[in-house]
């Protein structure tokens, strides 16, 4: 057996509410700690991504999400980690209001304020154009 790794999908929203975006800050016990990122998870076998992007907000934030076009795609390896393919969407319609189950904070962000954040490697291409569009 060979040392192939497998490649994970990853799915993220970017919840707009009046112009600004909700950023989400891991728990020092996660992964990466501290450094923020936008709500999403792996798909699970068998889910399609939009699927896979309800389940997860529903989960992290106990909304319950429209997913609406996606917005960015990338592909990103950390180091001791399996490739991941990153796929955003745009979310603009849900119902409920978002509450911190997930993570060590959050924040309704300005676009052109997002990169005082220090946010995920992966993630960084993303920010940069949102916050300079």
């Amino acid at each position: 057996m060979g040392s192939e790794q497998m490649r994970r999908v990853v799915v993220a929203g970017l919840i707009w509410r009046d112009g600004r975006v909700l950023a989400c800050q891991r728990r020092l016990s996660d992964r990466f700690p501290g450094k923020w990122e936008f709500p999403g998870g792996k798909l699970e076998p068998g889910e399609t991504l939009e699927a896979a992007l309800r389940r997860e907000l529903d989960e992290e934030l106990g909304i319950h999400a429209e997913p609406g076009e996606i917005i960015w795609r990338t592909d990103h390896q950390y180091p001791d980690c399996d490739p991941v393919e990153l796929i955003f969407f745009a979310v603009r319609s849900f119902t409920g209001e978002p509450k911190n189950l997930a993570f060590a904070q959050m924040r309704w962000m300005q676009p052109a304020d997002l990169l005082t954040l220090d946010f995920l490697e992966a993630d960084l291409p993303l920010v940069r154009k949102l916050a300079t569009t």
